[in-house]
């Protein structure tokens, strides 16, 4: 799918009257965005129309070499080596990099708009929104492509250009700032932009930074940074009322009921209570079946095909194309037409990319590394309710004894993070989260390969790898940005 190249930004798209229109989603009137209905047009950009799943997914230890008789795809297949990959198609860490700046490019727009009209009456809520996108970009950007936050450690190692004004001058310089930096502007933009939120400003809020989005992003990011009280506070507020069992999504009822074709369809919808952002991207991901790194048997057996913690299975729906290719059917493609009468056109995905089920895991964890064991349990048991079959918690209650036994673990705050992990490998299998849990917590990973010409049986990514952080775009050196070491 060929795409237009921007060396970095692309800023300049929307000073200038020659705007590409990119499938059927022209921006709107944007050579002069001078009305709060613009800037709310404007902003629907200010999203990463780019997937990050295919990459993290096979670079995490949640894919496997499903064996010789699947296809070999530079997509998948360079991640799993982790080796980079320069291409700029769709579902590629070039591709992401682009649509990250685009979408800050956005958002640095709307903010101008905002701040140079002479009436702000109504804009509140779209500059709330243009700060939480710009930081949940800066975000995705520094934890893909820059090395992690350390709590309470050094975080000098070189960052992401932080960009908070359009570009004027083509390839204008840069500097990528250290981690510390980053993270600093990012916590700036949530602070200033939480308060100014407002659901009521959008027809669909689930496509917006709408209050619980807003907090859900607010939660993972101070998880990030080690801040565990407010991840409580803003994970708390994702749910009122700790009402999580209600909006967690049903695998055990609803979702155990579909068809295939039903889930899906329905994974993805805005009407899902889990659901609280998703972003529409230009992505083959939903079709990726028949590639040879994913999840497979190995990963099934031990996650679905044998109990966990509990004593019990999950009760996931789980679909196979044959073993060992397995898929839980969470992503359907949206084949977008270039025209009306066109045969041809582009795939779409959509991806929940902030959901209930993540912000609770995340308390746990939270809870679990201050000291607050009970509040914990309480969490991975909620979790439980709608993973496990008729959960009986009397009988399939996580305890600190379960989890000593089950894992093996003495400390139980090691033991309840390393169960909140578990959970989180499981549950979201095919949707690339695994990889924020890895470098985060400089996770090692090995790869097991079958019968691969010029490689070992196992290759390792130890904690401190250079390959780790996925390689910024070689153009981006034109604007005085130093690529990552390799």
């Amino acid at each position: 799918m060929k795409k237009l190249y921007i060396s970095l930004f692309a800023l300049a798209l929307f000073t200038t009257g020659g705007c590409k229109k990119y499938l059927e989603h022209a921006p709107d009137q944007r050579t002069e965005v001078n009305t709060v209905d613009k800037v709310a047009q404007l902003l629907t950009s200010a999203y990463p129309q780019a997937n990050y799943i295919a990459f993290t997914e096979a670079a995490s230890d949640n894919a496997e070499d499903r064996g010789a008789g699947y296809s070999l795809d530079r997509i998948s297949t360079l991640p799993f080596m982790w080796q980079d990959n320069d291409d700029t198609d769709n579902d590629t860490p070039t591709d992401y990099w682009n649509a990250s700046y685009q979408a800050i490019a956005a958002a640095n727009q709307a903010l101008v708009a905002i701040e140079e009209a002479a009436d702000k009456t109504g804009y509140s809520p779209y500059k709330g929104e243009a700060l939480l996108a710009r930081a949940y970009a800066h975000f995705m950007l520094v934890t893909l492509y820059a090395k992690s936050y350390t709590p309470a450690g050094d975080n000098s190692s070189p960052g992401v250009p932080y960009v908070t004004t359009p570009e004027k001058v083509v390839s204008q310089q840069y500097t990528r700032g250290t981690v510390a930096s980053v993270y600093e502007a990012i916590e700036k933009d949530i602070t200033e932009g939480m308060p100014l939120i407002q659901n009521q400003a959008y027809d669909v809020p689930k496509y917006h930074f709408n209050v619980a989005a807003a907090h859900a992003f607010a939660a993972r990011f101070y998880l990030f940074k080690g801040d565990y009280a407010k991840v409580v506070e803003n994970a708390s507020a994702v749910s009122p009322g700790n009402g999580f069992g209600t909006i967690l999504r049903p695998w055990t009822t609803r979702y155990r009921n579909y068809t295939g074709e039903e889930m899906l369809t329905n994974f993805t919808q805005a009407t899902e209570p889990s659901t609280l952002l998703l972003i529409e991207t230009p992505s083959s991901w939903a079709r990726t079946t028949g590639a040879r790194f994913g999840y497979g048997q190995v990963l099934f057996g031990q996650y679905f095909g044998s109990n966990n913690v509990t004593g019990s299975r999950w009760g996931h729906g789980v679909y196979t194309y044959g073993v060992p290719n397995y898929t839980f059917l969470k992503f359907n493609e949206y084949f977008v037409k270039t025209s009306q009468n066109a045969t041809i056109g582009y795939p779409y995905t959509i991806v929940p990319v902030l959901t209930a089920d993540e912000t609770l895991l995340n308390r746990a964890e939270a809870y679990a590394n201050l000291g607050q064991n009970d509040l914990a349990l309480q969490d991975l048991n909620t979790f439980c309710t709608t993973r496990i079959a008729s959960f009986n918690p009397a009988t399939q209650g996580v305890t600190l004894a379960k989890i000593a036994a089950f894992y093996g673990l003495a400390s139980p705050k090691e033991g309840l993070v390393k169960t909140v992990l578990e959970f989180k490998k499981a549950e979201f299998a095919q949707e690339g989260l695994r990889w924020l849990d890895i470098v985060r917590l400089k996770i090692p990973i090995k790869h097991s390969i079958v019968k691969f010409v010029g490689l070992p049986d196992v290759i390792e990514l130890p904690a401190d790898d250079k390959r780790r952080l996925f390689q910024l775009p070689s153009q981006v050196k034109l604007s005085g940005i130093e690529q990552n070491p390799r």
